[in-house]
């Protein structure tokens, strides 16, 4: 664990801080210490080298947040990849792990839900609307969340979240409440992958940033273990597939006790997430990101944060410490103004009345909530950067739920063999995504590649993503169906991993939580509509429009990279 220290919520303000982060102390000094801080500013401008800041900035047209930002991630660099952001990255990682784990588990246990029960064909899909409607409401909750309250409760939150509702989850025997508890995991869930992502980019050293997109190489492991356990407890403890529901039928019939395979799964499957919850709560300790606090105008707190990591690494202790921090908050504050007073409940010498009070309140409140989005919408290269994931994030998503929906389909009205035993099907999962960890890896090699980075890396999988779905025309039995599936999935998840590694850097840490839940929302929201509008295109087993309709997603999706402002290989990530 690491060493002892003031928890980030309970430490005080120290005579240097403020809110905006600009020390009251060193203004009215004398011509001497000012131009001492002056020099040590300039100082500070010549350890960063403006060829790594985006946007062809110097330091000296940086803002005061990220001129600090900056210097904290030279003291990263300094410090190297040592124990704690390796505890870091496994942690996070396991957070991915959880994503498509639960996942995939939802869509293995549904046939067995759906016999004991005596569930219909319509009303089975309600528990995956469930779940995914949890998770779009987890993407978006979580994003603002963790840019308001900061990393470190959302970062157990979650995870506690999905732990207490995943055991709960095998005890009801009412499909409602089934469906609700379902809800619930996907809150939890909802929030690991923009959450995990930023707080490992937030730790990690710049030459080391390729790990962001080795993040998703735990997801398509989920996968595989959900599958395997799935393989190895419902086939076992499964009814019957002859017997009908004991809520619809007499004996012989499939009743709860002779249908534990599913419930032990999802058992299983909690306990590795309250393992995972006790590893980040209880063995770890999490310190809040420097970053965030540096939002917060908490400098003091921040390099503290440094300290505990290079104590924990066993390394020396930073170099940057408040006398530089100081030195940039006063020659801040020679070239700036205030911008605005701060918040109060007087106008003036004028005491507000009751309806007054009651809306300055209101403002202030939405203004606590989202005021920290106004830097996203304020500046047109954010705006720019914003439209241009948002289209990319929908796009790929609407083309891998179109094809995880429609192609079974298509090929069942082929007259393809489609049907296997429970163990054949759980079998043929693991062929498909287990490759795909080969696709997470090459994904953090392509990160770093000279001319090719992360906007190239991400045209290139996702135009090649298209290719394969639309190939999926030549399908023509159940091994041809597993292998273009594993085809797909490979390109698919190659084109995720350098997406969901690009994303947080893309965006300040002012907003780079609720940028990434926003943008995963976007993307939830198209893959549950996207089935909707291509049944207008699918008619059986003549149904080229719905494989044209799922590439098509994907190339858009490339062509909406395309389109990015600027690359972020080798640059801060303020």
């Amino acid at each position: 664990m690491i060493p002892s220290g003031e928890d980030d919520e309970s430490t005080p303000l120290t005579a240097h801080e403020t809110e905006d982060g600009v020390s009251p102390t060193i203004y009215g000094l004398s011509a001497s210490k000012s131009e001492e801080l002056c020099k040590r500013a300039g100082e500070l401008a010549g350890l960063v080298s403006d060829d790594t800041l985006v946007g062809g900035k110097t330091f000296t047209e940086l803002s005061l947040y990220e001129k600090k930002s900056v210097l904290i991630n030279r003291e990263l660099d300094l410090m190297g990849m040592g124990r704690y952001q390796w505890c870091i990255f496994f942690l996070c990682g396991f957070g991915y792990f959880l994503d498509l784990c639960w996942a995939q588990a939802f869509g293995l246990v549904a046939s067995a839900i759906q016999q004991e029960m005596g569930i219909t064909d319509a009303r089975i899909s309600d528990l995956s609307a469930s779940f995914n409607s949890g998770l779009m409401i987890g993407a978006f909750t979580w994003g603002m969340l963790v840019d308001i309250l900061g990393r470190r409760w959302c970062f157990n939150l979650t995870c506690a979240i999905s732990t207490v509702f995943g055991f709960l989850f095998s005890a009801p025997s009412s499909y409602g409440a089934i469906c609700f508890l379902a809800a619930m995991i996907g809150l939890g869930v909802g929030g690991n992958v923009p959450i995990d992502a930023t707080i490992t980019l937030e730790f990690l050293p710049t030459k080391n940033r390729y790990l962001l997109a080795a993040l998703s190489t735990f997801q398509p492991i989920g996968v595989v273990v959900s599958s395997l356990i799935s393989l190895a407890l419902i086939p076992r403890y499964s009814c019957d597939p002859k017997l009908l529901s004991c809520k619809i039928s007499e004996a012989p019939c499939c009743s709860r006790a002779d249908n534990m395979g599913w419930r032990y799964t999802m058992l299983l499957l909690g306990f590795f997430t309250l393992a995972i919850f006790i590893a980040r709560f209880v063995i770890f300790k999490f310190r809040e990101s420097p970053k965030f606090l540096l939002v917060q105008g908490h400098d003091a707190h921040a390099l503290d944060v440094l300290h505990s990591i290079a104590s924990f690494n066993g390394m020396a202790e930073p170099g940057l410490n408040m006398d530089d921090f100081q030195a940039l908050d006063f020659v801040y504050g020679q070239t700036s103004r205030n911008k605005e007073p701060a918040y109060g409940l007087r106008a003036g010498n004028k005491q507000l009345g009751t309806k007054e009070l009651a809306e300055k309140v209101a403002v202030g409140g939405v203004k606590r909530v989202f005021g920290h989005l106004k830097g996203l919408f304020g500046q047109r290269i954010y705006v720019w950067l914003f439209i241009a994931m948002a289209v990319a994030y929908m796009s790929l998503f609407w083309a891998f739920s179109i094809a995880g929906y429609f192609l079974p389909l298509i090929l069942r009205a082929k007259g393809v063999d489609t049907g296997a035993s429970i163990t054949q099907t759980y079998t043929a999962y693991v062929w498909i995504y287990l490759p795909s960890v080969s696709a997470t890896i090459a994904a953090s090699y392509l990160m770093e590649v000279p001319r090719v980075g992360r906007k190239w890396g991400m045209v290139v999988s996702a135009g090649l993503m298209g290719i394969a779905l639309a190939l999926y025309q030549l399908v023509n039995s159940r091994s041809a169906s597993i292998g273009f599936n594993a085809m797909e999935y490979w390109f698919q998840s190659l084109y995720a991993a350098l997406l969901y590694a690009y994303t947080p850097e893309a965006f300040p840490a002012q907003f780079r939580g609720s940028t990434s839940g926003m943008l995963s929302t976007l993307g939830r929201i198209a893959s549950v509509l996207a089935p909707v509008a291509a049944r207008n295109v699918y008619h059986g087993s003549s149904s080229p429009g719905v494989l044209w309709l799922s590439a098509g997603g994907a190339w858009v999706s490339m062509l909406a990279i395309a389109c990015l402002p600027y690359d972020t290989t080798g640059k801060q990530a303020f």
